[in-house]
């Protein structure tokens, strides 16, 4: 057959197809409603291949509808915020327009009340005086002090004239502290008089061009340095009129530096720019209803994402109040809601079940709470939580601060954090793949790609890198070395790169997804994985919830580790009869602890994760007579005390486990 007649051909063979497709139509219009709506339903079967994929088509479209036109608007916000080098100081310049005199910020403490004019002269006056330090666009200076509406004020005023921020946990010190503010490349500090202890044990290391300024009076020879100026009284002489500065920075520049809690190492400096700043405030407002009116109750830490964006993005960006507490209380966390007619709250880790675990109280009965923002919601509480305090949404989501594969509940899925779409998976690229049992290395298949997970099965969550796009882009740490770390090659396609979590999660048939366990959390023990997080919310509940960190401790001579539980418990009696009977019931042999620590208090972060570093480095040795360790006994079904004598035979695999 020549090639020439091959378009002849098409144009006969183009003719009597659409010549069936008409005669189709024609008999199709003719049939009954009913007949004709099983032609379309059969032959909508045949082009997706089976019935379940209808169901879960018919299952998910809403839900993954919602989110992409929550996905598109975002976008196209991004994009023209991109064009127009818009930064997070310009857009609050225009919330302040809206509403100068509503309220902006309340502070918990002192009952303290600034409107948005009267912020935007507080960031005025905090550029000023960076100005007069004579501070240009990226340099850093470092805030280092406990929740206050002047935070606020300090790293948007700073932002305003292009100088970076860097938040630092207070509850850091000495090296950590030290190793934080040497990443960072800070040429100064700002801390609060609450934290001048700790800032004593730190200056005889610090550059001796570092400069310290003290949000109140501080004695400097508790600093054993001679230069600490104070910052009230510089702020109090500044001028709150806008700076006469044009910001170079655009939107994809640097605004700010988060430091992670370093649980697993030191802390590490995530850089946050415009964008991401707007992108996370953002999508938090549209994914799960929150409004203009809208009062947000935040007792989460300023120094992280959670409080800085999430929460006071809503007030700079949207002009929402935010209520700020100094720090979280959880007998006081209702009456503080009720006091202020919150609408909406913020909760990470353990904070919703600290609320459970308290008395029940008349407040709790009387607010109007209807949105609960926040991750970390452990699907052992989720509904008691729900039920108890009335909340009618749960916002959960999934994300880290320097991640690009954030994902939202937006639908209420009780345990879930988040959804990948069945229908438009590669409309948001982020995948869960294949890791090996220690989660410390992606499995790949035999061209050199990873393997995406099958429905059920545990997998690291990763996200396509595209520096190209506002949604995708990955802005690293502020050292090069941590931001590699992050970065794996080959993932979907050869020569792409993907941020990996590190982070294991699983998906259910309908795209829902799960987490499962921190990276290393997981252990193997008789064969099996034992996930911690499933069997820290079994063991919370089982104990009114109370803290209990699981984890996996090395047995000579053992194959896997052995699980050992921290629980914290208050004192007086502690039945372990009871409890082994409980756990037999609610665990299965393999998940339950074979090592039981009672001690007055757990490790936590300060944003309420629960740490496992120390607890993992001491093991089940005695160590402090304060303390008791268990063995669970399995010939005599019972748990009992550890002794010298008892892990000196456990150590010499004398003891059958």
């Amino acid at each position: 057959m020549s090639l020439f007649a091959l378009p002849q051909i098409m144009n006969q063979m183009s003719c009597v197809f659409l010549s069936l497709v008409v005669l189709g139509a024609v008999l199709l219009l003719s049939l009954p409603w009913f007949c004709k709506l099983l032609v379309v339903l059969g032959l909508f079967m045949a082009w997706m291949g089976s019935w379940k994929k209808v169901q879960i088509v018919l299952h998910t479209i809403k839900r993954d509808l919602i989110c992409l036109a929550i996905i598109i608007r975002l976008r196209f916000s991004m994009y023209r915020n991109l064009r127009n080098r818009s930064t997070i100081p310009a857009l609050f310049a225009q919330t302040v327009k809206m509403h100068p005199d509503k309220a902006a910020l309340i502070y918990e403490a002192t009952g303290e009340v600034w409107t948005f004019r009267e912020l935007q002269e507080r960031c005025h006056a905090v550029a000023h005086w960076a100005l007069a330090q004579g501070w240009t666009e990226g340099d850093v200076v470092a805030l280092y002090m406990e929740n206050q509406p002047l935070v606020v004020a300090l790293w948007l005023g700073l932002a305003m004239i292009g100088v970076e921020s860097a938040f630092i946990n207070h509850n850091l010190r000495q090296q950590s502290l030290m190793h934080c503010i040497s990443i960072c490349r800070a040429q100064a500090m700002v801390f609060g008089t609450e934290m001048t202890k700790a800032v004593s044990e730190v200056t005889r290391f610090l550059q001796p061009s570092m400069v310290l300024f003290s949000i109140g009076e501080v004695e400097e020879e508790k600093l054993c340095r001679s230069k600490v100026q104070s910052l009230n009284a510089l702020l109090s002489r500044s001028p709150t009129h806008p700076p006469q500065y044009k910001l170079k920075k655009g939107f994809n520049d640097r605004l700010f530096y988060i430091c992670t809690s370093g649980t697993t190492g030191m802390p590490k400096a995530a850089i946050i720019v415009h964008s991401r700043y707007f992108r996370i405030a953002t999508s938090i407002f549209h994914a799960f209803g929150v409004c203009r009116d809208d009062i947000v109750y935040t007792c989460l830490p300023l120094y992280h994402s959670a409080g800085a964006i999430m929460g006071v993005g809503q007030c700079l960006l949207f002009g929402t109040t935010v209520v700020i507490k100094r720090k979280f209380s959880a007998k006081c966390f209702w009456d503080d809601c009720v006091k202020y007619k919150c609408t909406v709250i913020q909760y990470i880790g353990e904070i919703c079940r600290y609320l459970l675990a308290q008395p029940v109280s008349p407040s709790e009965a009387h607010h109007r709470v209807r949105v609960a923002i926040g991750n970390g919601l452990r699907p052992s509480v989720w509904e008691e939580f729900v039920q108890r305090f009335r909340i009618q949404r749960v916002g959960e989501f999934y994300g880290a601060t320097e991640c690009n594969c954030s994902l939202i509940n937006i639908d209420g899925k009780v345990g879930s954090c988040g959804f990948i779409s069945c229908i438009m998976p590669s409309f948001y690229p982020i995948r869960l793949v294949r890791v090996k049992q220690d989660h410390n290395e992606l499995l790949r298949d035999s061209q050199g790609l990873c393997i995406p997970c099958l429905p059920g099965e545990p997998g690291m969550l990763v996200g396509c890198i595209n520096d190209t796009d506002p949604l995708r882009r990955f802005d690293g740490y502020a050292d090069q070395d941590s931001t590699n770390q992050k970065i794996s090659h080959n993932i979907f396609k050869m020569g792409d790169s993907a941020y990996v979590s590190g982070d294991v999660l699983v998906k259910d048939e309908y795209g829902y997804i799960y987490f499962k366990d921190r990276s290393g959390d997981t252990f193997r023990w008789r064969g099996e994985n034992v996930s911690t997080t499933e069997v820290e919310g079994v063991l919370s509940r089982l104990m009114g919830h109370t803290d209990v960190a699981v984890y996996g401790v090395s047995v000579p001579g053992v194959e896997g580790k052995a699980g050992m539980a921290a629980i914290a418990h208050a004192g007086g009696h502690f039945d372990l009869d009871a409890f082994w009977i409980a756990v037999q019931k609610a665990l299965p042999s393999y998940a339950r602890p074979v090592f039981l620590r009672l001690l007055s208090s757990v490790d936590t972060t300060g944003t309420f994760k629960i740490s496992k570093v120390r607890l993992q480095r001491e093991g089940y040795k005695p160590q402090d007579t304060r303390e008791k360790i268990c063995f669970l006994n399995s010939r005599a079904g019972c748990y009992e005390a550890v002794t010298d004598e008892l892990y000196n035979a456990i150590k010499e695999g004398k003891v059958s486990l």
